[in-house]
């Protein structure tokens, strides 16, 4: 599965797990505005680090943090070797 792929799959299967009603997932969607809380967000970097082995998260570099979907997963695609 591709990092895109492995990522819209964390957030559709926290949504349900949560019980958080998921907006539809687009690249440009703001991710304050879909739908999921904070917690959410932490229960899905913990799972792609162990999926895919990167927390772009934990680095030594100044990192933004991803404000869109979008963001978010260009986020893991350049951290994933």
């Amino acid at each position: 599965m591709s990092v895109k792929g492995s990522v819209i799959a964390q957030f559709e299967q926290v949504a349900r797990e949560q019980k958080k009603t998921l907006a539809p997932l687009s690249d440009d969607l703001v991710l304050l505005d879909s739908g999921l809380d904070s917690l959410c967000l932490a229960i899905i970097v913990a799972r792609l680090e162990d999926s895919l082995g990167v927390d772009p998260f934990d680095s030594d570099e100044d990192a933004e943090f991803p404000v869109t979907v979008g963001d978010f997963i260009r986020l893991y695609e350049d951290a994933t070797p």
